[in-house]
């Protein structure tokens, strides 16, 4: 499905209009209109920039960053156990991520 490029363009102009007013009527560091609205400004420039390329061959000067690489590393982190932590400090070491 081909989206049209101007038609694209307006929703994103609209998702950053409504994610601006998210942010500044926040109620909470939590606010679950704030996730929504990234959530919705996210895909409107996904929609954006396919358009584009799809139409007019052209991508623009900036691309999403990939939600899944933050959540690796910090699965990464968080496999890290505390008898991990207490061998390390014990014997004055630092663990190499092949030894747990």
């Amino acid at each position: 499905m081909t989206v049209d490029p101007r038609a694209a363009l307006d929703r994103l102009l609209a998702a950053l209009e409504a994610h601006f007013h998210a942010v500044s009527t926040r109620r909470g560091d939590d606010d679950p209109a704030v996730d929504d609205a990234y959530d919705v400004l996210a895909d409107a420039f996904e929609v954006y920039d396919d358009a584009l390329v799809r139409v007019h061959g052209e991508t623009l000067p900036f691309f999403l960053a990939d939600d899944t690489d933050d959540e690796e590393e910090q699965d990464d982190e968080d496999d890290l156990d505390e008898d991990d932590l207490d061998d390390e400090l014990m014997d004055g070491t630092e663990l190499d991520d092949d030894e747990h």
